[in-house]
């Protein structure tokens, strides 16, 4: 694929500052059980190329679904006339600096590739995850997807760039409602979808999977019958799977530098981070250590080169607390004057890249879970996002979680039902006390991140450890 793009842009002839190709094949399977019964057992394939060009400073973008050397140089001349359209009302002039070259090749780590388990192979086990979650008359639905999917990009460009990047993907899900006259919970494997990492079946069949599932169906039954959770101003402890969604909200969204300079007000809208606050601001406490590692084997986003050709390297965006740089491309660091990642994405070959998220991480702390728990006289445990709420400018906040324990006088006691907290974004980092150990880092994965116009949903890996806040504003169902 390589040499057939370095031929097709060898012919081009636009007098460009600079111009890009990239290709993109995306093959995925899905299929999906409620209550033991195929709902979905589906194959696509989504394949073609994003043609950019700079000139006069701007960049114009086409994409076309065909290779052939006529739709390939329309789609030049298409973007070549878009830039130069938009030349006249930049508001920054770009230089090819932005599009530095690169050579180099990243394939995703994998031990049991997608082809490995036939669809009979596959459905079987859904239909007995589905049959295991049901572990009593009062689980009313059940529910089992697991997805795979085969990523390549090739990207070649004027200035020299050859680089090919092949990621290797697995998303999983499984889940159970119980009612028990009006009351309904839900419980499922810590979230929807969020067990999603490069590689294969290596992270799906894995050894706890029978017992974890009877766990999930187990627990969804329980929370029937469990207390509210209570109101009140106390420590409350975080397991990575809510983590994931803390992390993501309100740390990776405020810190992405498009929606700082105003470009992008999609969706949440703005940050109340400023161009001034970095290297500035404290963000959290000095436990607070919050890293963009696209390097991680397994992490769902990791990546070797982003969708414009820039290296990807890990990086701290808040260390000890203070905010070090931000999330955007080298567009965006040239136009606000900050650091930032290589993290210019885009969802398909018919999206130009964007500013976003890709692994956010919280570095480990030196706390076991067991020294945690017992240093905590009274306070709430909360696991796996149920629902989130955040203002425009990723402000202020509120998330509900499926499974909660109340924690009394050292010691995990009673199971707890519709477990909520609220609180700002910078009182509650502030309010960080205590940081789990490696043994409590999990990371998980979302496809579901959505920004841009049109719409782009985009995957994304967040990775933390076990965490306890002091001092937040807790609450249970209809408070």
């Amino acid at each position: 694929m390589i040499s057939e793009l370095s031929k097709l842009l060898d012919d081009v002839t636009v007098a460009a500052d600079w111009v890009g190709f990239r290709a993109v094949r995306e093959q995925r399977n899905i299929r999906s059980m409620r209550d033991a019964i195929p709902t979905q057992n589906g194959r696509s394939l989504s394949q073609g190329l994003m043609v950019e060009v700079l000139v006069r400073g701007q960049l114009g973008y086409a994409a076309v679904n065909r290779m052939d050397r006529e739709s390939v140089h329309q789609a030049v001349e298409n973007a070549y006339q878009q830039a130069i359209a938009s030349s006249e009302w930049g508001i920054h002039m770009l230089t090819p600096a932005v599009r530095p070259k690169v050579v180099g090749q990243f394939i995703a780590p994998s031990l049991h590739a997608p082809d490995a388990l036939s669809p009979a192979d596959v459905n079987d086990i859904l239909m007995r995850l589905c049959t295991t979650l049901k572990v009593s008359d009062q689980v009313v639905q059940t529910m089992a997807t697991a997805i795979t999917t085969s990523l390549e990009t090739w990207f070649v460009s004027s200035n020299g760039s050859q680089a090919h990047q092949h990621f290797r993907l697995i998303e999983t899900h499984y889940g159970a409602t119980a009612q028990d006259g009006a009351v309904v919970q839900q419980r499922s494997n810590n979230g929807f979808l969020a067990h999603a990492y490069q590689g294969g079946w290596e992270h799906f069949l894995t050894d706890d999977l029978w017992a974890r599932s009877l766990q999930v169906g187990e627990q969804a039954v329980e929370l029937l019958t469990a207390e509210d959770c209570p109101t009140e101003n106390t420590t409350l402890m975080l397991a990575p799977d809510q983590m994931m969604l803390q992390i993501h909200e309100s740390v990776g969204h405020p810190l992405e530098l498009d929606r700082i300079l105003g470009d992008e007000r999609n969706y949440a809208g703005g940050s109340f981070v400023q161009p001034t606050d970095f290297g500035q601001r404290q963000y959290g406490s000095e436990l607070m250590n919050i890293t963009f590692d696209p390097t991680v084997a397994g992490e769902f986003a990791s990546y070797q080169f982003d969708d414009t050709g820039a290296p990807a390297h890990r990086e701290y965006l808040i260390r000890n607390g203070r905010l070090e740089r931000g999330l955007g491309s080298l567009e965006s660091q040239e136009r606000l004057g900050v650091p930032g990642v290589a993290c210019a994405r885009a969802s398909s070959w018919n999206r130009p890249p964007i500013d976003r998220m890709a692994n956010i991480n919280l570095e480990p702390g030196s706390q076991s879970l067991a020294a945690m728990v017992s240093s905590i006289e009274r306070g709430v445990y909360m696991e796996t996002n149920r629902s989130w709420s955040i203002d425009d400018q990723r402000y202020k906040f509120q998330f509900g979680c499926e499974y909660g324990r109340l924690i009394e006088n050292g010691q995990f006691t009673k199971t707890l039902r519709n477990p909520n907290y609220r609180a700002t974004t910078p009182e509650f980092w502030h309010s960080l006390v205590q940081v789990g150990d490696r043994s409590t880092w999990q990371h998980y994965g979302t496809p579901f991140c959505g920004k841009g116009e049109p719409n782009q949903l985009i995957r994304v890996g967040h990775g933390s450890p076990v965490c306890v806040f002091a001092g937040i504003d807790v609450f249970g169902g209809g408070k």
